[in-house]
C-alpha cells in the first residue's frame, strides 16, 4: 500500500507543480510580498470555501473544489518557501530558482507523511474528505493562534509542521476523490 500511496502523492503532487511553475511564469512571484499570516489567510479562504460547498452541496462560482485543494497546497508550500526567505532574497525569482526549492518541500512533507503514514496505517484512507478538510480548517486555526503569539509555543509543533500536515490532509482529499488515477 505505501507503494501505491507514494504514486499517488507524485500525481497529485506534479500537478499541483505544473500549475505553480505555470502560475509563476504568467504572474512572476507576487506572492512575495505576503507576510505569513497573509499566505495563511489566503489558504483559510479556500478551505472555507470548500466547507461551504460541502456543506451546502453547491456552488455559485464555477471552480470546483479539486482547485480549492491543490490552491492549499500550493500556497501551503509558498509559505514553506517564504519561511526560508529573507527581505535581502530578491522579490522576483525565476521557475529556475523557485523550481528545487519547491522539489525540497514536497520532499521534506512527503517524508513526514511517509513517517505518520507507518505509525497510523493508511487510516486516511478510511477518512471522509469533509472531516479532512475540517482538520486543515483546524490545523489553519492553530497556525493563526501561533501566528499571534509571534511564532512562540510552549510545547507544540510550529507552523512549518502544520503547512506540511494541510499539504498531506490535502493531497489525501485529491487522492480520495479520484484526482490520482
Amino acid at each position: 500500500m505505501e507503494e501505491q500511496t507514494v504514486g499517488e502523492y507524485k500525481q497529485v503532487i506534479k500537478a499541483c507543480k505544473d500549475i505553480f511553475l505555470k502560475k509563476t511564469k504568467d504572474y512572476g512571484t507576487a506572492w512575495r510580498i505576503l507576510r505569513l499570516a497573509s499566505i495563511t489567510d489566503q489558504i483559510f479562504i479556500k478551505a472555507q470555501r470548500i466547507r461551504s460547498i460541502q456543506d451546502k452541496g453547491t456552488m455559485k462560482v464555477d471552480e470546483g473544489i479539486t482547485g480549492e485543494f491543490i490552491a492549499i497546497i500550493n500556497y501551503c508550500i509558498i509559505a514553506l518557501i517564504q519561511m526560508d526567505l529573507t527581505d535581502n532574497d530578491p522579490m522576483e525569482m525565476d521557475v529556475e530558482t523557485l523550481e528545487p526549492m519547491y522539489d525540497q518541500k514536497v520532499e521534506e512533507t512527503l517524508g513526514l507523511l511517509m513517517n505518520k503514514n507507518h505509525d497510523y496505517g493508511e487510516a486516511w484512507r478510511e477518512m471522509r474528505v469533509g472531516s479532512m478538510t475540517d482538520i486543515i480548517l483546524m490545523k489553519l486555526l492553530r497556525v493563526k493562534q501561533i501566528e499571534d503569539n509571534a511564532g512562540e509555543t510552549l510545547i507544540s509543533e510550529g507552523v512549518d509542521a502544520n503547512y506540511q500536515d494541510m499539504i498531506n490532509y490535502a493531497v489525501f482529499c485529491l487522492i480520495l476523490m479520484g484526482f490520482a488515477k
